[in-house]
């Protein structure tokens, strides 16, 4: 018998907290007076984190393409909750300035001068041509493949995610992220959420570019919680399955007919408890349909059709849970390079991003 191998764990260097608990409930009212910007928030997902945020007394600014339902949608909920703290900015998240000009403009708009949370939601799911049906290639001048849901799903979410990196350690008051941290002496954040789809997890026959957009995105989410921590970022990933939203067109519910959906309702809870709890750092999750399952003695899950008293409701589970528990030599040397160089900026690194912050909330008042 060969002797057993030793699994490296690394979750800690990375400071990544424990696995989610899909029973816990959100605090709503930890929200209140965060700063939020959400990108395609005029509709779909993007407008259920809206309006549960903003009832909960969130500073939130939905950015979108389509202005005249991004406005209407902030006045309707202005008066739905009497949160006058919301904003409408138009925003074309293919377009690096318009971007630019939306988090400027957040940053203006926010009590504190600062932004507590990002999230990475606007996206599309369908092509004007299909990819993989090529047409007149045979022509003097061929078209090129319409790319228009990667400048979307991929180009937009990686612009939003830079432009997080830069704001979020930026955000005065704010404290590097910490799964130990007592919730209610936390009063400001540094967080990114990034919107996936369970397409960026396996195929979708049909969706080649859809799918290959979100895979991209977990790619970008996997590599990004493995290093936010030198910036004292927090970063936490939603792969939604079918949910009913402006976003599953007709074909695709035709398709879809008889199968069981996910509900918005569940992809803002999941949201929601990223969101609320300063405490979940590096995680992820996929929002399904909600099935009565059971788990046995050896932690497998599977359906329950019958009455039982231990099986329970699930629509959230977690994904990548396993991802750091071994690791190879390359990660571990790399982490611990990391950490070190952490530990050297100290207080004086400390010091000058602080310096800077408020440096840059002045100049944002004085603008």
């Amino acid at each position: 018998m060969g002797q057993e191998a030793i699994k490296h764990p690394v979750g800690e260097l990375i400071r990544q907290s424990p696995p989610f608990d899909a029973k816990h409930i959100p605090d709503d009212s930890w929200m209140k007076d965060k700063v939020i910007i959400i990108t395609g928030g005029a509709s779909g997902f993007g407008e259920g984190f809206f309006r549960r945020w903003a009832a909960a007394g969130a500073v939130v600014v939905i950015a979108d393409i389509n202005v005249a339902k991004g406005d209407q949608l902030v006045r309707d909920v202005k008066n739905d909750t009497g949160n006058q703290n919301l904003h409408f900015i138009h925003c074309n998240v293919t377009d690096w300035q318009s971007q630019v000009n939306l988090f400027r403009e957040a940053v203006k708009l926010s009590p504190h001068g600062g932004i507590d949370t990002i999230v990475a939601n606007a996206g599309v799911g369908v092509a004007k041509r299909p990819f993989e049906d090529p047409s007149d290639l045979d022509l003097t001048n061929p078209p090129p493949p319409d790319i228009s849901i990667l400048d979307v799903n991929l180009k937009g979410v990686v612009y939003t995610s830079y432009l997080a990196l830069w704001y979020l350690p930026r955000n005065p008051g704010s404290s590097p992220a910490d799964p130990d941290c007592v919730p209610t002496q936390v009063n400001r954040d540094r967080h990114l959420i990034l919107i996936a789809s369970l397409a960026g997890l396996m195929a979708i026959p049909g969706s080649a570019l859809y799918g290959a957009s979100k895979h991209a995105v977990v790619g970008l989410y996997r590599n990004l919680r493995a290093s936010s921590f030198m910036q004292g970022l927090r970063v936490n990933m939603i792969c939604p399955y079918f949910v009913e939203t402006p976003l599953l067109n007709a074909p695709a519910r035709a398709l879809l007919a008889g199968a069981a959906l996910g509900k918005e309702e569940d992809v803002v809870e999941a949201a929601t408890r990223f969101a609320a709890d300063p405490r979940v750092v590096g995680r992820a999750v996929s929002v399904g349909p909600k099935l009565k399952v059971k788990q046995d003695v050896d932690g497998e899950w599977s359906l329950v059709e019958s009455e039982d008293p231990d099986a329970e409701q699930r629509a959230i589970w977690e994904i990548y849970l396993h991802d750091w528990e071994d690791t190879d030599v390359f990660q571990r040397r790399c982490l611990s390079i990391m950490n070190r160089a952490t530990e050297l900026r100290g207080w004086t690194g400390w010091a000058q991003d602080m310096v800077r912050a408020l440096a840059y909330g002045l100049r944002s008042f004085w603008a």
